[in-house]
């Protein structure tokens, strides 16, 4: 059986379109949003990968407090990483810096 199935791959890529659509409509509204083809490519990425990971952990951990800190985690190296690439609040080479 497939980890991920359609009935399950579906929501979380329509989610990442809605939360790529963001970004998308303010660059037409402001000049401060400013974002490239790469930009949405790895925005559209990370976001995709950890809703994977996350419905992955959901469907095979069966201890709720494990499944629950695990999910956290995920949640928690997202929005560093996400920091770090927008901001470079440490300094790293994926940052640009």
């Amino acid at each position: 059986m497939s980890i991920m199935t359609k009935k399950a791959f579906f929501p979380i890529l329509i989610m990442t379109a809605g939360l790529l659509l963001i970004p998308l409509i303010a660059m037409k509204f402001t000049p401060e949003v400013n974002w490239g083809v790469g930009d949405f490519v790895i925005a559209g990425l990370l976001l995709l990968g950890t809703g994977v990971v996350i419905q992955y952990l959901r469907q095979r951990i069966t201890n709720p407090k494990t499944r629950i800190v695990l999910i956290i985690l995920v949640i928690a190296a997202f929005v560093l990483i996400w920091a770090e690439l927008a901001v470079g609040i440490f300094g790293s080479p994926l940052a640009g810096n």
